[in-house]
């Protein structure tokens, strides 16, 4: 019987010993293991008293189970019922015949029952027996058995029991242990079949997942449950095994016991249950090995499907940027650039086509593995290995092509190279020393010398470069190669005339030069020379002069030496400055590629790895969502030069001198830089908090950059500066052409931006300060000024001590307010360093009125508001600075002043008072040249940094005596007079001489005799020297503001400006006020006298 039968045998067993353990327990009857002579298993029913209380169901039990044990093949021979009766009495043992008789439920061959052993019971059964034999007819012969040895003749005593006189080894307890055990594993070792079958036939149906994420649950789930199936097996394995040692064990404990057939059968049990086990084991191994396998196989095909998709998909993207690559540059410097891209390129490429061919190696190794889905990974590996060659192949049609244009712009450079040296050497070859036939010999021979070296420089055969050019010559390129070509045959044209003049040179004969002079018509109409060429003096010889122009000039017909030499050297000059400016449009764009270039580098190298999720990790806390303020608009700036304003220069390659245009066309688009150096300060706090990220540092690595992200940030600061240096070099070399106008705008332009661009970076530093700076207007000037106040309304002490001790405000000059701040130093590095201004008060620019000078200090000049209630008395760095504020101040309160006009016709008269002269004519001794000498002031331009202007000695009046030398005196750029106040409101009030103090306005000095009280800073040649201490006596008044003073302590005399003698004198003795800044004499004191110039006080003291 197989282990199939066995375990379908099992199947039919209505009964286990552990469920009727306790019935089995009472030990009424019990299976032995003895066997009759044919094999038939004994069932031995012990002497049990209560045999008769057994219920019917406990003993059909007990019954059915014992005769369930033995095999078929024993039970079929017939059960021996050996029956011990020798302790009861003869009814029991009747009953107990009649009931096992009855209910027995297997075949029974024999009946032995030990009759009783007491003299009276045993003669009561012989007679009973003998009585009743007709009750006791059953199948089987019953044989009553009067003692145990008549029992050994029908079975052997091996197969007895000890209580029956037998050897057989018995033990109740532990027959019924080793029963329990036996159908326990049994029932384990069928249960474990039935799950191992359920589970296969789960992995047999399961079907196979189409992703790398659901074939791995799979396979994780799979090989979870088989872990646990096996765990299953082995503990049933293990129990198995521990039955079979305990069965074994009573025959390692005693060989003198034989072990009975039962015994045996349950080893046989035991050994085909782990056999059964071992076999499903094995078979189960064996089926999860493929299903695994299967599993594995597909995970693999999912991986090489997912990486296929990813690398098809960079492979096509690739190869579609590769295809939009048609670019092949429209310089050398741009082919090199598109070259190092490609490499670029092509270096980031080789990741995913490296990717690509190990993907499609990883696929033909699962072919030779065999894969169940060859027919699927074989196509794709010859796809990848297809888009891999594509790739290769059009990088190697790229680089070729590039290869070309490189070799083919090498050729234009050193042809234009060629042709700039020859135009160099043309236009540096000596005049002079060509006049002589050895030095018309030797400049021919440096000629024929470099026209030798252009057979490697410059371009031999136009249709020879068309034909092997010809796969990159596009339109633009085809025009490039034919102007170069051009120049070229321009060059070679200028090199052959000028050869045939040398050889003209060089063939005449030796003679000596006739000295001529020039004619003054000849002067007059020849061309008017550049700033290199030679110039000749009025007082120079013929001679000189012809050496001075040279002989360089093509003509037609025969023309004179000397004015062919003017017009050749003047055309070698334009060359020589068309070189020059060509020198540095090269520079700008070399710059501007690099620039473009490094701004390009950053936003790819650094801001786009913010957002880079692989790079998220080394980006710290406080970096997280800074963008912004790390890189400011730098990418609006890069897409701004990348894409329009490169093209706008490049666009101007040819003619340099019209570059200002872009500039200029391009100006409002500047403005962005205002914005980004408006965030600098932001940004650069930003990286010194996170300069040692290892974020930067990785990224850095990755660009190999020597200089960190910070030197990269400052670029677009130092780009912006850098603009109008070139903008200088180009307009250096282009004063007489077209463009030279626009130069000199697209300068000032610049400069306009770079001055906006440093004024808002301190307009963002103020703080305190409640409204909208906005809507104070533009922002005209900013810097910072010691400032004193002296209020009307204010308290004593506070005016005399703010008449001492300054104030360093800064001020903010708008077009509708000035502001006053002031300044706090921050600590800290860079721009942690920039100051901060805390906002003090404001005034309107309406109610605002003007003092130049003040005190005859030259830096100082007061600012006064609401018809003098409040002075500000403002000290600046230099004159130059204060120059430029009062110009400006000036400006907006004239604006102002004709908005008023317009507005208010009926206050004309009263605006015409508010721009006084200098000095009215009635104080002036000369009254007709006075008037015109006002309007040459006026007229006269000076520098518009500097209010300080100049009077010729021929516009100063005649000295009343002996007096000589001229002094300098102080104007406005745009002033009429001299120390006049300005105002636009309150012209009548504000701008009035009234007395303040007990000062006067400059235009009343009166002769007398002064003490000097500082030394004279600005004495000149002509001017009269006036050192502190000095006795003087002012003499009188000359026309434009001038005095005719005379120096007592030095016997020297001479005109000085009254400004310069009102701050010379300064508080000297005296009982009269005589200027603004406290010019006094003695004498009684006149009453006020209304100059419209404001006044400052002045203290007198007695002489």
């Amino acid at each position: 019987m197989g282990p199939a039968d066995e375990i379908m045998h099992q199947d039919i067993v209505p009964l286990c010993a552990a469920d009727i353990q306790e019935q089995l327990k009472k030990r009424f009857a019990y299976l032995s293991g003895g066997r009759g002579q044919d094999g038939s298993p004994v069932i031995t029913f012990p002497d049990y008293p209560a045999f008769s209380e057994i219920p019917d169901k406990e003993f059909q039990n007990v019954m059915t189970y014992l005769t369930s044990i033995p095999s078929l093949q024993d039970a079929g021979i017939g059960f021996i019922l050996v029956i011990d009766r020798r302790q009861d009495r003869w009814t029991s043992v009747k009953a107990s015949v009649l009931r096992i008789a009855a209910s027995f439920p297997a075949n029974l061959q024999l009946v032995l029952v030990l009759r009783p052993t007491g003299f009276f019971q045993r003669t009561l059964s012989d007679i009973a027996f003998k009585f009743n034999r007709d009750d006791f007819k059953m199948k089987v012969p019953v044989m009553m058995l009067s003692s145990v040895p008549e029992l050994h003749g029908y079975i052997d005593k091996s197969q007895l029991t000890e209580d029956l006189g037998g050897t057989l080894d018995y033990c109740h307890s532990r027959w019924l242990c080793h029963r329990t055990a036996i159908e326990s594993f049994a029932l384990m070792v069928k249960q474990t079949a039935q799950m191992l079958q359920t589970f296969g036939t789960e992995l047999a149906e399961t079907e196979l997942p189409n992703d790398v994420q659901s074939t791995s649950l799979v396979l994780s789930v799979h090989t979870e449950k088989k872990a646990k199936a096996k765990e299953d097996l082995q503990l049933a394995l293990k129990e198995g095994n521990g039955i079979l040692e305990s069965l074994r064990e009573p025959l390692a404990e005693s060989t003198s016991h034989s072990v009975n057939q039962d015994q045996l059968d349950n080893q046989a049990t035991v050994q085909r249950l782990l056999a059964q086990l071992n076999e499903t084991e094995a078979a189960f191994d064996e089926f999860w090995a493929k299903h695994q396998q299967k599993l594995e196989q597909c995970l693999q095909l999912r991986h090489f499907e997912q990486g296929f998709r990813e690398v098809k998909t960079t492979l096509d993207s690739m190869s579609q940027k590769i295809a939009a690559f048609t670019d092949v540059g429209n310089s050398l410097a741009h082919v090199q650039h598109l070259l190092k891209d490609l490499s670029s390129f092509e270096e980031k490429s080789s990741v995913a086509v490296d990717r690509a061919r190990a993907l499609s190696l990883e696929g033909q190794q699962l072919i030779e593995n065999k894969h169940y889905a060859v027919d699927s990974i074989h196509p794709k590996c010859e796809e990848l290995q297809h888009l891999c060659d594509h790739f290769a192949t059009e990088i190697t049609r790229r680089r070729g092509l590039l290869s070309k244009s490189l070799e083919l712009h090498s050729l234009l450079e050193m042809s234009m190279k060629w042709c700039d040296e020859g135009i160099f050497l043309l236009a540096s070859q000596p005049v002079d020393k060509c006049q002589s036939q050895d030095g018309a010999e030797a400049a021919l021979q440096e000629i024929e010398k470099f026209l030798e070296t252009g057979a490697e420089n410059k371009i031999q055969e136009l249709n020879k470069i068309y034909k092997e050019y010809e796969c990159i010559l596009n339109q633009d390129l085809l025009e490039h190669v034919q102007k170069v070509f051009q120049k070229q045959e321009s060059t070679e044209e200028m090199f052959h005339r000028r050869q045939a003049s040398l050889k003209k040179l060089a063939a005449k004969q030796t003679r000596p030069v006739q000295p001529v002079a020039p004619r003054p018509e000849a002067l007059t109409k020849s061309p008017s020379p550049s700033p290199g060429s030679w110039r000749s003096s009025e007082s120079s010889s013929s001679e000189g002069s012809a050496l001075r122009r040279g002989p360089y000039r093509r003509a037609k017909s025969e023309m004179s030496e000397s004015r062919q030499g003017r017009t050749s050297s003047t055309g070698d000059e334009e060359e020589s400055l068309a070189i020059l400016r060509r020198h540095v449009m090269n520079e700008l764009l070399d710059t501007e590629r690099a620039y473009v270039e490094e701004l390009l580098c950053v936003l790819e190298g650094y801001a786009a790895e913010m957002d880079n999720p692989l790079m998220a990790h080394l980006i710290s806390t406080g970096l997280q969502n800074k963008k912004s303020i790390l890189f400011g608009n730098m990418e609006e700036i890069y897409h701004f030069h990348n894409r329009i304003f490169l093209r706008d220069l490049e666009s101007c390659i040819d003619c340099p001198e019209l570059v200002g245009r872009c500039f200029l066309e391009r100006m409002e688009e500047f403005q962005i830089y205002e914005k980004y150096c408006q965030n600098k300060p932001r940004s650069e706090s930003l990286w010194r908090q996170c300069s040692d990220c290892p974020f930067f540092q990785e990224c850095q690595k990755k660009l190999d950059h020597k200089l960190s992200l910070d030197s990269y940030l400052l670029k677009p600061v130092q780009r912006i500066t850098k603009y109008q240096l070139l903008l200088k070099e180009m307009l250096k070399y282009s004063k007489n052409c077209e463009g030279a106008e626009d130069l000199q705008e697209a300068l000032s332009s610049i400069l306009g931006i770079l001055k906006a661009v440093n004024d808002s970076m301190h307009l963002i530093a103020i703080t305190g300060y409640d409204g909208n700076l906005s809507d104070l207007g533009k922002l005209l000037m900013q810097g910072s000024f010691s400032v004193w106040t002296d209020h009307k309304k204010g308290h004593t002490k506070v005016k005399e001590l703010a008449r001492f001790k300054p104030m360093q405000r800064h001020l903010f000059l708008h077009e509708k307010a000035v502001l006053f701040c002031k300044k706090r130093e921050e600590n800290g590095e860079g721009y942690e360093k920039a100051p901060s201004y805390s906002y003090k008060q404001s005034l309107n620019m309406t109610a605002v009125g003007i003092t130049e000078n003040v005190k005859g200090d030259a830096k100082k000049f007061e600012i006064w508001y609401n018809a003098r209630e409040e002075v500000y008395i403002i000290q600046a760095p230099t004159p130059e600075i204060k120059a430029a504020w009062v110009n400006e101040i000036r400006k907006v309160l004239t604006s102002q002043l004709q908005a008023c006009r317009e507005a208010s016709q009926h206050r004309a008269l009263e605006q015409s008072h508010s721009l006084p002269l200098p000095a009215p004519s009635s104080t002036s001794p000369t009254k007709g040249g006075n008037s015109r000498n006002v309007k040459k002031l006026e007229d006269r331009k000076t520098d518009p940094l500097s209010l300080e202007g100049y009077v010729s000695s021929s516009s100063l009046p005649k000295p009343p005596e002996k007096g000589k030398g001229w002094s300098k005196t102080s104007h406005s750029l745009e002033a009429p007079e001299e120390d006049g106040g300005w105002s636009s409101a309150e012209e009548l009030i504000n701008s009035s001489d009234a007395e303040e103090d007990g000062g006067l306005g400059p235009g009343k000095l009166v002769p007398g005799k002064y003490t000097v009280v500082m030394d004279d800073e600005k004495e000149g040649p002509d001017t009269l020297a006036m050192r502190t201490g000095d006795m003087v006596e002012v003499v009188e008044e000359g026309a434009e503001g001038l005095w005719y003073v005379r120096d007592l302590t030095s016997s020297k005399e001479g005109w000085v400006p009254a400004s310069s003698l009102s701050t010379l004198l300064g508080k000297s003795s005296s009982a009269q006020c005589l200027s603004s800044s406290g010019v006094q004499r003695k004498g009684p004191e006149p009453k006020s006298v209304s100059t419209g110039f404001p006044q400052t006080p002045a203290q007198g003291q007695p002489c």
